[in-house]
């Protein structure tokens, strides 16, 4: 199977997706692009690992990640191997006793998978062919989701305006505090609002 190696280069919800989620994957030596719709669950251990964030007990996939190493295992990639009725298809490359095991999967957990165990992430060539895109020359980093919370509405220099510093340490409290409470669907929606004062692209 031909296949080209991504990365992850964009996590942001969909407001046309009935909240679900983007990912959007980038050839490592190319230009194109992949976008899968992927579910919120999914999106949140994908976010919260990239960006080290540990809540208080495992979640699924920290717990699959843990299983894995005790069993003596590794996976040593993942592929997104298939598109069939506008549904990706994935599989797990897993390695126990020099023996390699096929395991099938959703993209998305094999995504969260492999940002827990450092695998490296795979397209078969003629999934990126069918579904794959090149951005447009004028900005080639566009990926342009908005996030699924309302920006707060302008306020032109009035005094009692937060500065952007106290917003922040606000929010970042606020995260804490969420995640405390293993409330991760709220910590994804202060996590964008962090990524948007902070100038850079949404991940939830």
């Amino acid at each position: 199977m031909n296949k080209v190696q991504v990365e992850i280069l964009g996590l942001s919800a969909s407001p046309s997706a009935g909240g679900a989620y983007a990912l959007l994957l980038k050839e490592m030596y190319g230009n194109r692009r992949l976008p899968i719709i992927i579910g919120s669950f999914e999106a949140q251990a994908i976010a919260m690992e990239l960006e080290g964030i540990k809540p208080p007990r495992p979640l699924t996939h920290d717990l699959l990640k843990t299983l894995i190493d005790h069993l003596s295992a590794n996976v040593n990639e993942i592929v997104i191997d298939e598109l069939r009725d506008n549904t990706f298809f994935a599989k797990i490359i897993l390695e126990i006793a020099s023996m390699e095991n096929l395991i099938d999967s959703r993209p998305s957990d094999a995504i969260a998978l492999a940002v827990r165990t450092g695998s490296p992430m795979y397209v078969a060539e003629d999934v990126m062919e069918k579904a794959g895109f090149i951005p447009n020359s004028e900005n080639p980093s566009e990926f342009d989701i908005e996030p699924d919370i309302e920006p707060e509405p302008e306020i032109n220099f009035e005094p009692k305006r937060k500065s952007k510093d106290t917003k922040l340490a606000t929010l970042k409290d606020q995260l804490r505090e969420a995640i405390e409470k293993e409330d991760y669907e709220k910590a994804a929606n202060i996590r964008d609002e962090i990524t948007r004062l902070e100038g850079g692209s949404a991940i939830n």
